[in-house]
């Protein structure tokens, strides 16, 4: 029986979302238990996936805290 566990940082995808929405975490289930089927052969319903969300501060990159390095990319980039 697979298990797998997705970590994202808890921001929206879209302007003004501070979070994944509900139907976007169903299409990562749906994706996820799709892979181990087609990889694997395991079928969906044997699959457990653990969506969690993490606070963007709890992350770190590139030995500093993610808002951070990001800033330091979008420098590099400009």
């Amino acid at each position: 029986m697979p298990m797998v566990t997705v970590q994202v940082t808890r921001e929206g995808t879209e302007p003004g979302a501070d979070h994944v929405t509900a139907e976007q975490k169903a299409a990562i289930y749906r994706g996820m238990s799709q892979v181990l089927f087609d990889v694997l052969g395991k079928p969906p319903e044997w699959t457990w996936v653990v969506f969690q969300e993490v606070e963007l501060e709890n992350w770190g990159w590139g030995g500093m805290p993610v808002a951070d390095y990001r800033k330091v990319l979008a420098e590099k980039s400009g």
